[in-house]
């Protein structure tokens, strides 16, 4: 047990070194694991969740089409154009950020709807920094809306068992999808406080042409198929990836006809981010190790010492936590070994897991947005308005980010408290 935490600390701390490199980091560990016998080299297939894989590559090719047909900048024009000033614009947007990425990658959100934010700041001549950073961060709270929203989200899904309808409404409970969507309602008044300055007023009009609607089809498609497979407890294990990797092939297959050019299919394979899907296979080998060698036992047993046997306590610790961590590492690793530990602790207090699952949920989504690094989102909004010549310091985020992420977290952690406890 002592070499597989030594390995595995040793590989974090090369995640948070190494950024750019974590899927080579990640696939080195998985080996080294084998190689040492922590982790049996029969068993290391089997460790990968291949359904988790599968929905997000394919969930990525049909956003990239979504993002090509030009749909989402038209709706956030329609959004704008029923604005009376420029405070209740950048609320707009970061509400319409908000649900696009319940739905839509992060990252990809953020490259959908800051363009339009930096559009209305330069008709207006207003300061941008500001607008970007709520979008950013907007995209980042929701993500934990639904099964589809964000990696991590993907991630508890399999591994709770839940489908698309389970974020809404499970075991008879409202799911985690109203604790984030209360949070979001929460952060309304803070971005009216914020901008209280910003009373000029918004002239918008709905410019952008769509003249292809199949991606926003197949999106819609996906969403639907999702919620009609949760219907069906004994599916196939892999049902949801067919579902998100068929449809996005339909697409490609589709634009490729449509436009007579295989440069349709390549540029969407490329939007795939096969680094992420890599950086997934090496730690879900990794954690199948650490729990073969008793580590994630062992890391329960610890939570549950310093808890005192307090439900309550616990609940803190775990959403706590999570803020702060999530706040300078990476969600993904993080979410993807506290699942079975905060399971292993539900287990150990004689518990069901979704309270704690929910909280770590809730932590690690929102805890990046206290720092320009802690989320991807951030990272693309920021190198958005360098591009555009502005600087960016961590003064300008933090002024946003903190209260922003203090209000959703309590609030969101608060109504899972009250549903779950």
């Amino acid at each position: 047990m002592t070499l597989a935490l030594i390995l595995f600390a040793a590989m974090y701390v090369l995640l948070l070194i190494f950024s750019e490199k974590r899927w080579i980091i990640a696939l080195a560990a998985a080996a080294v694991f084998m190689a040492v016998g922590i982790l049996p080299v029969k068993s290391a297939a089997g460790a990968i969740n291949w359904n988790v894989l599968m929905m997000l590559a394919g969930t990525m090719a049909t956003v990239e089409l979504f993002i090509q047909s030009k749909m989402p900048a038209r709706m956030a024009e329609g959004l704008l154009k029923i604005t009376p000033n420029v405070k209740w614009a950048i609320v707009a947007l970061s509400l319409f950020s908000g649900l696009i990425s319940a739905f839509v990658d992060n990252v990809a959100t953020v490259l959908m709807v800051a363009p339009v934010g930096l559009a209305v700041c330069k008709k207006l001549k207003t300061n941008p920094i500001p607008v970007i950073i709520a979008i950013a961060v907007s995209s980042n709270l929701q993500g934990a809306a639904t099964l589809v929203g964000d990696t991590t989200s993907i991630l508890l899904g399999n591994y709770a068992g839940m489908g698309f309808n389970d974020f809404f409404w499970f075991h008879g409970r409202l799911g985690i999808c109203v604790a984030v969507e209360a949070g979001a309602l929460m952060t309304v008044p803070v971005l009216l406080w914020l901008f209280r300055k910003e009373s000029a007023r918004v002239e918008s009009r709905v410019t952008t042409q769509v003249h292809d609607y199949v991606p926003t089809v197949l999106l819609l498609g996906t969403i639907v198929l999702l919620i009609a497979a949760s219907q069906f407890p004994n599916k196939p294990e892999l049902t949801n990836g067919f579902i998100c990797c068929g449809l996005a092939v339909i697409g490609v297959v589709y634009e490729w006809i449509r436009q007579k050019d295989q440069k349709v299919a390549v540029d969407t394979l490329k939007s795939i981010d096969f680094k992420t899907l890599l950086l997934l296979a090496g730690l879900f080998m990794v954690i199948e190790g650490l729990t073969e060698a008793g580590v994630i036992d062992a890391i329960a047993q610890l939570f549950v010492k310093a808890g005192h046997g307090s439900v309550v306590l616990m609940y803190v610790m775990i959403v706590g936590v999570s803020v702060l961590l999530s706040a300078f590492v990476d969600n993904i690793p993080y979410v993807a070994t506290m699942l079975p530990v905060v399971t292993g602790i539900s287990a150990l207090m004689g518990i069901e897991p979704y309270l704690f699952d929910f909280g770590l949920l809730i932590g690690a989504t929102l805890g990046g947005n206290i720092t320009p690094i802690g989320a991807s989102a951030n990272i693309a909004g920021i190198g958005i308005l360098q591009k555009e010549g502005y600087k960016v310091t961590t003064r300008d985020f933090i002024r946003i980010g903190i209260p922003f992420t203090l209000v959703a977290a309590v609030t969101g952690a608060l109504v899972v408290w009250l549903v779950w406890a």
